[in-house]
């Protein structure tokens, strides 16, 4: 076979840069994390949490901007969940091992270990319903378990107690290894937790949910960690809400079905 005769080479095609944003954000996410650790190595614990706090704002913009641009793909999805095992799973863990949890021995490595797994866990399961195309559409409304985000923030909330209040809001360390395995059964449980992204807004609300975000956004600057413990403890008890409209949402759906199923019989 000559040179004339020999397939054409496939030339690299550029690519916009708009389409490396997601990813970029992404490994962003991972990279604050990351720092995370590294100011938790140096027990500078305010800088340790707000890595792990920029960490989740650059995860909730990712895929968004992927959704907003239509350029979602399986590379960004798998890189995403990896972002989110170091930055809300290793990363935490660490941060508070090197707090408090080291105080506590071997229930506080216990803790690290369990939380951990449970966050891989619940990200394997994300992905796995990812490609589970039976589920009703309202369902999206609703995450499996805690998200890993909200996850991280639980289970670092002891230690934005202790930002706040110092010494007199710091629990022991079992105490603190309790509450960080209760955060990652959380995420691995089924319970339904709300979600944002599949709500919608009435005309009438718009107003007042700007005005609660800049009370938010405002609160968060005066005084952030207060602001991020109330946030949480706010978050945690609006999990028995997610659970009841679900389970009203599911009651819904099940007469809808049934009346759908009879009206076919009559027809």
């Amino acid at each position: 076979m000559n040179e004339a005769e020999l397939p054409p080479r496939r030339t690299a095609k550029d690519l916009p840069l708009t389409r490396l944003l997601p990813n970029m954000l992404t490994v962003l996410s991972m990279c604050a994390g990351l720092t995370g650790m590294r100011f938790a190595l140096m027990e500078r614990w305010h800088e340790a949490v707000l890595a792990i706090i920029i960490a989740a704002v650059f995860d909730m913009l990712d895929g968004r901007v992927a959704r907003m641009l239509n350029i979602a793909s399986k590379f960004g999805a798998e890189l995403d969940s990896l972002s989110d095992a170091i930055s809300f799973g290793v990363a935490p863990a660490f941060i508070l091992y090197l707090w408090v949890l080291k105080d506590a021995a071997g229930l506080g490595w216990i803790a690290v270990l369990v939380y951990t797994v449970c966050v891989a866990m619940r990200l394997a399961r994300f992905n796995t319903m990812l490609e589970d195309q039976s589920l009703p559409a309202w369902t999206k409304r609703f995450f499996t378990g805690v998200p890993s985000p909200a996850g991280a923030g639980l289970a670092l909330l002891p230690l934005e107690l202790f930002l706040e209040y110092g010494d007199a809001a710091k629990g022991p360390g079992a105490i603190v290894a309790l509450w960080v395995i209760f955060s990652g059964g959380l995420m691995v449980s089924r319970l339904p937790t709300l979600a944002l992204k599949g709500w919608r807004v009435e005309h009438r609300w718009v107003a007042p949910i700007f005005l609660l975000i800049v009370l938010a956004i405002s609160a968060l600057i005066t005084n952030p960690w207060l602001t991020l413990s109330a946030l949480t403890i706010i978050y945690l008890l609006s999990i028995p809400f997610g659970w009841i409209s679900y389970r009203q949402r599911q009651r819904q759906d099940a007469t809808e079905r049934t009346e759908g199923q009879r009206y076919d019989q009559a027809g």
